[in-house]
Order: structure tokens, then C-alpha cells, then sequence
């Protein structure tokens, strides 16, 4: 390890899967990277959600209805979503703690923005452009997630990926705390209050990853690998599973205080005191998730997550359609929970798919390990960006099902029949041992099965 390259920390060597380097060096350095990049994906996920407490803050002096306001969080959505395709690609261009840096550096610009809008009178327009900007806290994850994916080996990346998510998604419920915390105490009318206490906390962050996380020089640019990526099936596969599992989590995150609004007429400081609960859970169970998938396999957990999310969705609908928040309550924070064990699991397939194919390719030791890295970091922005679209589609199924009928229960049942496919899909390609998966499945000694991933 060295400073071989200049204007940054870089480490020239690195290899986890060596027992011996990893116990004397490697661990401790991965760790150590591990921690400030959850600092500073933490801080954007809250800047990324940062709109489902601001139209808690928007009454009717705002002039915009709740489908305006679906609307709003829709575009904060949908923005991050595509975010992260590029931010997946800027840890290898610049290197994972420089990119950390300016990634973090890039949340002032929301954060300024909406305090400087923020109050009755501001066009609706304006209000869409500053919500947009905050997705560039979404794409945090992706450059996060790409970076620590390679700094693990792969027997405990489903711990590491689930720790380094986990941590950056509790930056959901706390946005939401601080936003109760001024809700409750200076009142709905100072919004400027919570975006004023995070500007510091981002120049924290980018000055902690600069002085203490590294660049790693063997993560160079391949586009070669994002076109491979591409062709992969199996990046499309567990891109449409991670619609189910992380497009649920942040798609309710966004919209839950605005459904218990415009739905069970809550107040907004009703809202606030609910809302954190359920992504505060979900965050919490995601390495809980990971680490599940790297003992029982990430296929069968990710599997039974979809069959509890559906029997979940099925309690909302009931709770729905009898105006029961206590029941209503119980299902979505469930919801939360079974969607952050999800993430968990399915990031943790990821890596063990392309380790399979390394493997069902004739490659073995440093050589499969390195195809494996190369595959499964160029695909988990991709499948990171189409799972973050899920969120979107949450709120726009929100936003339709208020316009036609006043209620959620379209969105929801609809929502039932989606994690209904999700489950069929798991069971089919990764559980169901197809024929073409028995080369693969002969390498269980070295890396998790193709059917069991």
C-alpha cells in the first residue's frame, strides 16, 4: 500500500480475499473507510427525503393540493434515481474518498436552495426545480455502495453493503426527527430551521472522508464492464426485485406523512411524530438483512421478505378500507421493516451472481474474485438507479389513487399484486434450480450458489 498516484490518498495493492492481508491490514482500513462513507451517504439520503418533511411544513397558505405535493416528492425521486448511474461510475473516475467529498459538497447546493424558497408565495415551479436538486443525495448511495463493495471480501460483503445502506437510509428517519423536532417547538412556519442545521453537518462529513478515507487504485474505469453489466440478465432480474424492496422502502418514506395527512386528516405535527418510526425500523434491519443472506443464502431471505410484504399489503388494504389508522399503522410499519431485510438481502445476491458466472466461466482464485468485483460494482448502480425509480412509482400510484378516489387502496392493492410477481420471480430464477444453473451450483466451497445467492 502506498501513495502511488498524486493530489489524494491512494492505496496501490489491495486484496481481500488474501486471509493474511486482510487480517494484518486490510480489515482495518475497510473499516475505517466503511464508517465515514456511512457519515457522508447518511447525510444524503436525509437531503434526498428532504422534501417529505417540507410539505409537511406547507399548509394551505402555499396555494398546492396533495397530488402538487406527490408531485414534489415524485421529482426528488426520480431525480436521485438517475443519479446514481453516474455516481457509480465517479468512484472509479476519481476515486471513492475523493468522490466522497465533492459528492458530499454537492448537498449544499439543495440544502441552500430550499432555504432560500422555502415560504408562501414561491412559484410552484420553483418549488419542483429545488426538490429536483435534492436528487443529487440519492445518488450518494450508488458511489457509496460502489466503493465499499470493493474495499470487502466477499464472505462479509452482505454485513458491510448492509451496514454502509443501513446506516445511509437511518439519514430518513432522523431528517424526519429534526423536522418533528421544529414542527413540534418552533411551529410549521420555520422550515428554515432544519435546513439551517445541516449545512454544518455536510462540511463535517466532507472534511472527515478527506482526512480519513482512502482511494483504491485497482477500481479504475472500465466501461467495458458496465456494457457486460448490461447484458447480464441477472442485472435486470434483481434490478426489478430491488424495485421491490428498495423502490418500496423509499417510495413509502416519501409518501407516508402525506398519505396520513391527506388519508386519516393528521396534523402536520400528527404526521411528523409518526412517520420516522417505520424508516428508522427498516434502516436498522437492513444489515440484519445482509447478514441473514450471508448465513441462509440472500435468495431465500429475499423470498420470504416478499411473501411477508405481501401479507403486510393485504392489512394495509383491510385497514384502508375500514379507516383503521391503529391496523393501518401496524401493516405499513411491517411494510418498512420486511423492505429494509430486503435490501439487505437482495444487495447481498448481487456480488454472488457474478462470482457464480466467474466461476461457471473457468476463472478460480484472485482471478474469478476480480471478474466478480468488476461485474457487481458496475451493476449495482444500475440496479441500484431502476430500483430507486420503484419510488416514483409509489408516489405517482399514490398521487393517482388520491386524484380518482380520495383514498389509498388502489395504490396499495396494486402494490399486493406487484410483490405477488416479485416472489414468483425470486422462486423461478433463483430458487427453482433451473438446469442451466448446475454448473454453477457445483462451486458452494467458494462462493454462494446461483440458488442460493
Amino acid at each position: 500500500m502506498g501513495a502511488g498516484r498524486t493530489g489524494g490518498r491512494w492505496i496501490e495493492r489491495w486484496d481481500p480475499e488474501d486471509e493474511q492481508f486482510w487480517q494484518e491490514t486490510g480489515e482495518r482500513v475497510a473499516r475505517r473507510n466503511l464508517v465515514y462513507s456511512v457519515l457522508s451517504e447518511h447525510i444524503g439520503f436525509s437531503v434526498w427525503t428532504l422534501w417529505s418533511v417540507m410539505v409537511l411544513f406547507m399548509g394551505p397558505e402555499y396555494g398546492i393540493d396533495p397530488a402538487g405535493k406527490f408531485f414534489l416528492i415524485g421529482t426528488a425521486t426520480l431525480v436521485g434515481a438517475f443519479a446514481r448511474i453516474p455516481y457509480t461510475f465517479a468512484v472509479a473516475l476519481f476515486g471513492g474518498r475523493n468522490w466522497t467529498v465533492v459528492s458530499a459538497l454537492m448537498l449544499l447546493a439543495p440544502l441552500g436552495a430550499a432555504y432560500a424558497v422555502m415560504e408562501p408565495g414561491t412559484s410552484y415551479g420553483t418549488f419542483v426545480l429545488v426538490a429536483a436538486l435534492t436528487g443529487v443525495g440519492g445518488g450518494n448511495f450508488a458511489s457509496s455502495m460502489t466503493n465499499i463493495n470493493a474495499f470487502f471480501p466477499l464472505r462479509k460483503k452482505g454485513w458491510a453493503l448492509g451496514l454502509n445502506a443501513g446506516g445511509g437510509n437511518i439519514g430518513v428517519p432522523v431528517l424526519q426527527l429534526a423536522g418533528l423536532l421544529v414542527i413540534g417547538t418552533a411551529g410549521a412556519g420555520r422550515p428554515r430551521l432544519l435546513l439551517a442545521a445541516y449545512i454544518p453537518l455536510v462540511l463535517i462529513a466532507a472534511g472527515l472522508a478527506w482526512a480519513r478515507m482512502d482511494n483504491l487504485a485497482a477500481v479504475s474505469n472500465d466501461t467495458g464492464a458496465v456494457r457486460e453489466a448490461l447484458r447480464q440478465g441477472h442485472t435486470w432480474i434483481m434490478a426489478f426485485l430491488y424495485i421491490g424492496t428498495f423502490g418500496s422502502f423509499i417510495g413509502y418514506s416519501f409518501a407516508f406523512g402525506l398519505v396520513l395527512q391527506t388519508q386519516f386528516g393528521r396534523t402536520p405535527l400528527q404526521a411528523a411524530s409518526l412517520t420516522f418510526v417505520g424508516p428508522l425500523l427498516g434502516s436498522l434491519v437492513r444489515p440484519v438483512g445482509g447478514r441473514l443472506a450471508d448465513r441462509f443464502g440472500g435468495a431465500r431471505i429475499t423470498l420470504g421478505t416478499f411473501l411477508a410484504m405481501a401479507a403486510a399489503t393485504g392489512v394495509v388494504v383491510l385497514a384502508s378500507v375500514r379507516e383503521s389508522l391503529p391496523v393501518f399503522l401496524v401493516g405499513f410499519t411491517a411494510l418498512f421493516v420486511l423492505s429494509g431485510l430486503g435490501n439487505g438481502s437482495t444487495y447481498k445476491m448481487i456480488p454472488g451472481i457474478f462470482m457464480n458466472q466467474a466461476l461457471a466461466r473457468g476463472l478460480a482464485g484472485d482471478d474469478a474474485a476480480a471478474y466478480g468485483r468488476r461485474l457487481s460494482g458496475a451493476a449495482m448502480g444500475l440496479i441500484g438507479a431502476v430500483g430507486a425509480v420503484g419510488g416514483l412509482g409509489v408516489n405517482l400510484a399514490f398521487r393517482e389513487a388520491f386524484l380518482t378516489s380520495g383514498t389509498g387502496t388502489a395504490a396499495y392493492t396494486a402494490f399486493l399484486g406487484f410483490y405477488a410477481l416479485c416472489c414468483a420471480v425470486t422462486w423461478a430464477v433463483y430458487l427453482r434450480r433451473p438446469a442451466g444453473s448446475r454448473v454453477i451450483a457445483s462451486s458452494a466451497e467458494t462462493a454462494p450458489q446461483l440458488t442460493s445467492v
